[in-house]
């Protein structure tokens, strides 16, 4: 469990994004009610706001402010919402439930769920967008971001690594031609790089970028997320095996799934190492922001931690 410091922050800021998610996303009356109804719905699910509260972090960290850059940290959010909405369809995870109420899928059914993760995508990109308005943000800070967080979400990020994942799932361990441990490592390694730690790396960036970051404090905040992120997903596979499925809300879908994880291919205790072993790497990286980091640097234990 966190500390009742980084506790207080994580909430103050969960409830910061939240009330700006509530005033910027489409009421449920308006056309299309069932569209902008499962965007809401599959948002306000619960959710820990990983990634805005990173953006903002970051920008805070660099000298900006969290109000400057509450657009782009809220955009974040619903792009991956987006990519949990999609995940979830029976055509990829096949889950019927995510922190405890039923998919959107189930729901609203999935051709809603289809509609309602592609609008929270391109509305994602609307509120980067207006960033340089409603936050005052350069215009060409905000087109560094777009194309950040463009990249980290597409095919050279998140949508390669599902990609990937959803290619060596359900054929045991010589898939796809894959037969050496190297190999699948390699493989395991570019699915969790780019499926989940390529966007928390986006985050992060994007809140630097717009806080006008030096260039080193910008590469030091990537390194940053790219172990945190890591070991994140290395975390989401190990709870997926020992994790409360009351506290996680959904059932452990992976070994079902038969897909490659950290655990399926080097155990429980050797994945545990390996994410305390990017959590080090990770605060390494924030050296040279001294005690001003201290934030960041306990979001990395926290993520190591965590029970959900």
């Amino acid at each position: 469990m966190p500390d009742s410091r980084l506790k207080k922050y994580l909430d103050k800021k969960r409830r910061t994004v939240d009330a700006a998610l509530r005033r910027c996303l489409p009421k449920h009356a308006a056309l299309p009610p069932v569209v902008h109804e499962a965007m809401r719905y599959s948002v306000f699910a619960g959710g820990k706001r990983l990634r805005p509260i990173l953006c903002l972090a970051a920008a805070e960290l660099c000298g900006g402010t969290a109000k400057r850059v509450m657009p782009t940290a809220c955009a974040l959010e619903l792009i991956h919402t987006y990519s949990l909405v999609h995940d979830d369809l029976p055509a990829m995870d096949d889950d019927d439930f995510r922190r405890g109420l039923p998919t959107s899928h189930k729901k609203f059914g999935e051709g809603n769920a289809v509609l309602a993760g592609d609008a929270l995508l391109t509305f994602g990109f609307q509120l980067m967008a207006e960033n340089a308005r409603r936050g005052r943000a350069r215009p060409a800070a905000v087109l560094d971001v777009v194309r950040t967080v463009a990249e980290a979400a597409g095919s050279r990020g998140m949508v390669g690594g599902q990609a990937a994942d959803l290619a060596m799932s359900g054929n045991g361990k010589n898939r796809n031609g894959e037969k050496t441990p190297d190999a699948l490592r390699k493989k395991l390694d570019y699915i969790h790089r780019n499926k989940t730690a390529a966007l928390i790396r986006a985050s992060l960036r994007a809140g630097a970028l717009l806080a006008g970051a030096s260039p080193v404090r910008l590469n030091a905040l990537d390194a940053y997320g790219r172990s945190i992120g890591l070991a994140f997903q290395i975390v989401d596979d190990i709870l997926d095996i020992v994790g409360d499925k009351k506290l996680l809300g959904k059932r452990g879908s992976d070994r079902d799934n038969d897909k490659l994880t950290f655990p399926a291919l080097y155990g429980l205790e050797a994945s545990r190492r390996m994410a305390r072993r990017e959590v080090r790497r990770a605060k390494n990286a924030l050296s040279l922001f001294g005690p001003r980091a201290r934030i960041l640097n306990d979001l990395a234990d926290y993520i190591v931690e965590r029970q959900n």
